[in-house]
């Protein structure tokens, strides 16, 4: 009898250890979903039921900075960096490779180090390079990152200047490293070159992670499942000798913050809201044009300044209509939320009430999302004019995600849950597990090498961090 070609992809009796730098399956022995494109594209459509048109106040969440959406995009830019894949053939996750460590080690801003890439550096081998360091700057020139002649920006990964905010917080902490390089020097004059520039490495990225774990984590996915993995241990993102990263976190769980992105920031006390992707904050891949622009933190994260802070868009089945329509993409599919429900066919996910009986959710929470899934897919086909009946069953697991978040919500406080506040219980889950299981498994973390470390109060959260660095130049 001849073996059936291609069926290791459907019935796969585990993760295979791979090198790290390659994708996985964290739950391999569940089969792939699968949704017909054009009902996926429906349910993404601009003008379709994930639009969410301008948005309002009564749609944003009362308790997670608008700042924190941002900080998740940049700790995805930290581990994951996927450029071979396609929406047009079917993907083998072993066979992905990933351009980032998976590990939360700022690669992202050290790159490969001043030895491999010292463009990135100063003369002393220790400090980063900013615009601040070129001869003549103008305030914009030097509040922006060190671009090179045809306005690129010269940094670790170039996605972490695909929009205003992030480029920002790429800026932010690497004044967050030359500070503690000026900090640890003054204490210690001898401590120069690749000495300094390790030791101050790992203070900068152990500050981070602690702020990954203990603010990050509980603002996204509640308390009690960041305490349960601390205390108790990991449950799906387990039996692992060396980290990497499953699609089911990459492709779908991850993403969870599309939903909760604005359509407008305010950046600065008392200054006027900006389009995400517009004229004062640029399109993304722009040098800074206006001082407007400029970033401060107190007005996107909580700090004790304690201003009143922007919140972000409810965690829910609904998405900024700019990003149903995304700017720089000029062929292709240009809706985010279509792209992500179409990579999550072709990455052979399984689907969402499949994890989320992994996960040990009752019947009677999974049908109440699945009946969400089923109204989004009903009105999705309504609107196309498809020949398709709704979805009760085989939902995407990027879209239960949401739909759970829209319906169980957040758990906050054992046993409270806060609808549209965060990740529901099987998001939390896949996210978080994989976050701590990542440092958990590197011995070069605070929790791989030292769990008894603990973070300078003055850093505790990535608010207070990035605050440090505010420009004198903001108006």
């Amino acid at each position: 009898m001849n073996e059936l070609p291609g069926m290791a992809r459907y019935c796969h009796p585990g993760h295979q250890q791979q090198r790290e730098e390659r994708f996985g399956r964290m739950l391999p022995h569940l089969p792939p979903n699968y949704v017909a494109a054009d009902l996926l594209r429906a349910i993404g459509s601009a003008g379709g039921p994930m639009d969410g048109g301008s948005g309002s106040s009564s749609t944003r969440t009362q308790t997670v900075p608008v700042g924190q959406v941002i900080f998740g995009q940049f700790i995805d830019h930290d581990i994951t960096l996927d450029v071979t894949s396609s929406l047009v053939s079917n993907q083998v996750a072993d066979d992905i490779p990933n351009a980032r460590t998976p590990r939360l080690d700022l690669d992202c801003i050290y790159g490969a180090g001043p030895e491999a890439q010292p463009y990135l550096y100063a003369g002393d081998g220790a400090r980063m390079l900013t615009g601040a360091d070129v001869s003549g700057a103008t305030p914009e020139v030097a509040n922006d990152l060190l671009r090179s002649a045809n306005n690129r920006a010269m940094i670790g990964d170039p996605r972490n200047d695909e929009n205003r905010i992030v480029s920002q917080l790429q800026l932010a902490m690497i004044k967050f490293h030359n500070a503690v390089c000026d900090d640890m020097q003054a204490a210690d004059p001898t401590l120069t070159g690749a000495h300094l520039f390790e030791e101050a490495r790992r203070y900068v990225t152990w500050h981070y992670q602690w702020c990954v774990v203990f603010d990050f984590l509980v603002a996204m996915c509640g308390r009690p499942v960041v305490d349960s993995i601390l205390c108790h241990g990991r449950e799906l993102y387990c039996h692992v000798e060396q980290p990497y990263i499953p699609v089911e976190f990459a492709v779908a769980a991850y993403r969870f913050g599309h939903s909760m992105v604005p359509m407008k920031l305010q950046v600065q006390q008392g200054g006027s809201s900006y389009e995400f992707f517009g004229a004062t904050l640029g399109l993304g891949f722009t040098p800074v044009g206006s001082l407007q622009a400029l970033v401060d933190w107190h007005e996107l994260f909580d700090t004790p300044e304690g201003r009143v802070v922007q919140r972000a868009e409810k965690l829910d089945t609904k998405m900024a209509s700019d990003l149903l329509n995304l700017p720089f993409v000029t062929s292709g599919e240009a809706s985010l939320a279509s792209r992500n429900l179409l990579r999550g066919n072709v990455f052979l996910l399984p689907a969402g009430e499949a994890v989320a009986s992994v996960c040990d959710r009752p019947e009677s929470e999974i049908e109440l999302v699945l009946d969400k899934v089923e109204d989004l897919s009903a009105a999705a086909i309504s609107h196309a004019g498809l020949n398709y009946p709704p979805l009760h069953s085989g939902a995407p697991l990027w879209l239960y995600v949401l739909a759970e978040a829209e319906v169980i919500g957040r758990e906050t406080s054992a046993g409270t849950f806060d609808k549209g506040e965060g990740l529901g219980p099987t998001g939390a889950r896949i996210v978080a597990e994989v976050l701590i299981g990542l440092l958990e498994l590197d011995e070069h973390s605070f929790l791989g090498s030292n769990r008894n470390w603990v973070p300078d109060p003055a850093y505790d959260s990535i608010g207070k961090l990035l605050a440090s660095t505010n420009s004198s130049a903001l108006p």
